[in-house]
């Protein structure tokens, strides 16, 4: 059994090739109209971007599935959660001012922007799915109530996932804090003869389980919440995580919660993946780091986990760039995500995913 994955490259000799015409060719091809219904609010899943970064997708591409709704009779409105660290986009009016900053307006996209865990990620509503490791899972309620969803995803590396894409999407994308919360739950520690006392780590933790001492930085674990920001800040690479025990568990919560936010919506999900701009972290940073692997297409379907798998394997067949965080597998065929960081498993995301009904690995690529 397989499951179709439309695809369109980035070449243009006309105006009938440029981007806008493949996005809307590609949701006519996927047959994303087709889960659409008259009067359906449809959510359109997106990451406005942190502060900073500028890798996010861009709105104008976002105008086009807006418009493919509006002719399929639905409700369009452009959604996200908000973070369960504090940045930018820590609360809905914060989250709001940096999307219209990143271009998604109403002008511009033509639909509503609705943070869809509310004003401080209070609106939850409890899905059950009876899994390995949650019975029931924590979801934004606007993400639940609405009828139907497309979710667009700008496919890119990340430091926990290895890779995210539309699982990553679906699960952390959709979940409020204390959702986002549950599935990270590895506990960092402080390698001591790293560590300089700059007090970053105490400056970015959102629960305040951080403390500097006379000679290193200290975390509770007992308030340490798992989310990692200090890891990714710490400039000495001085907190780490046991890798060997914790990324399974983490990659495997991460699945579940993606099957969560879709289960209420057989067929009546959609799904698009922009490999543009191929960056080694996720759009969350404040930054954006240049790109591990040439430009590659869009790709759509009715299933995130063939999707992710297809995204997947058409990365790791680029010859990768020497100038990037790629420390090794530039060749063809080569893992670039574990080029990036060896210690991830992004794989697991698609294998479990299959495991728990969330979709299907094996693929037909149809280029269009």
């Amino acid at each position: 059994m397989t499951s179709n994955v439309y695809f369109s490259n980035l070449r243009a000799r006309s105006i009938r090739e440029n981007k806008i015409n493949k996005i809307q060719r590609l949701f006519d091809a996927a047959g994303l109209g087709e889960i659409i219904s008259e009067n359906d609010l449809t959510a359109i899943k997106i990451h406005f971007g942190e502060k900073g970064c500028d890798a996010y997708i861009n709105p104008v591409f976002v105008r086009q599935i807006v418009d493919k709704i509006k002719h399929s009779k639905g409700k369009p409105f452009v959604t996200d959660t908000n973070t369960l660290y504090h940045g930018e986009r820590h609360n809905a009016v914060d989250h709001i001012v940096t999307a219209i900053e990143h271009g998604f307006n109403y002008a511009v996209i033509g639909a509503p922007v609705i943070i869809s865990d509310g004003l401080m990620s209070q609106n939850i509503a409890e899905v059950e799915i009876n899994q390995k490791h949650f019975n029931k899972v924590k979801i934004a309620s606007d993400i639940v109530h609405a009828d139907s969803m497309i979710v667009m995803s700008h496919f890119k590396g990340h430091e926990l996932a290895g890779f995210g894409g539309a699982i990553k999407n679906l699960a952390m994308g959709c979940a409020p804090a204390k959702g986002k919360r549950d599935q990270h739950s590895p506990r960092p520690f402080v390698l001591i003869e790293n560590c300089k006392t700059c007090g970053k780590c105490v400056k970015i933790c959102p629960s305040k389980a951080i403390k500097i001492t006379a000679k290193n930085a200290q975390i509770d674990k007992n308030h340490c919440i798992g989310c990692c920001e200090c890891l990714t800040i710490c400039p000495f690479r001085a907190i780490e995580i046991d890798w060997t025990t914790e990324v399974a568990p983490f990659m495997e919560r991460m699945t579940e919660y993606a099957l969560g936010a879709v289960i209420n919506k057989q067929n009546k999900t959609g799904y698009i993946n922009f490999l543009i701009n191929i960056t080694p972290d996720c759009d969350c940073f404040p930054f954006s780091d240049t790109a591990i692997v040439p430009d590659i297409g869009i790709l759509a379907s009715k299933d995130p986990v063939a999707l992710d798998k297809a995204s997947y394997d058409l990365v790791n067949k680029q010859i990768g760039f020497s100038n990037s965080k790629l420390s090794c597998n530039h060749e063809s065929g080569c893992d670039k995500f574990k080029g990036m960081r060896d210690y991830t498993e992004g794989f697991i995301q698609i294998e479990y995913g299959e495991k728990i009904g969330l979709g299907i690995s094996e693929y037909n690529l149809i280029e269009i």
